[in-house]
């Protein structure tokens, strides 16, 4: 048994296939999805979607948004996402790196939580370029 999962952003369809399960980054934590899950709707956080697929797993950065599941389908509709076959290791290092020293210099509370968002972006798909272990 599989499910139906589509990630999209408002500009592209990310991922639209069969899959085996998925673990999802959730405002509250990961949550585990399996064939007959309960249905459910939830906010996304800055995280990785890891995906089983053909026996093997898939990561893609996901820049939050919303998720629905039911049925043996799941929708994702999320501000942004990337496969982490289509990241540039060097530039996502290269891009937390300046994310981190804008961090630093940041000044006031604006542009802290401004530096703080660009941070947890640039981790996030640097994150999604790691080797599963």
């Amino acid at each position: 048994m599989t499910l139906n999962l589509c990630v999209l952003t408002p500009n592209r369809i990310v991922w639209d296939a069969e899959v085996k399960e998925i673990i999802l980054s959730t405002n509250s934590g990961q949550i585990g999805v399996l064939p007959n899950h309960a249905p459910i709707a939830t906010a996304v956080d800055l995280g990785i979607l890891r995906i089983r697929f053909n026996d093997q797993w898939v990561k893609i950065a996901l820049m939050g948004g919303f998720a629905r599941i039911g049925n043996n389908e799941i929708t994702v509709l999320v501000n942004d996402a990337e496969k982490d076959s289509d990241i540039d290791p060097q530039e996502a290092q290269r891009t937390l790196e300046l994310a981190q020293a804008n961090l630093s210099k940041a000044k006031g509370k604006r542009q802290t939580i401004e530096a703080n968002l660009a941070v947890r972006r640039a981790r996030t798909r640097v994150e999604a370029i790691k080797v599963i272990s």
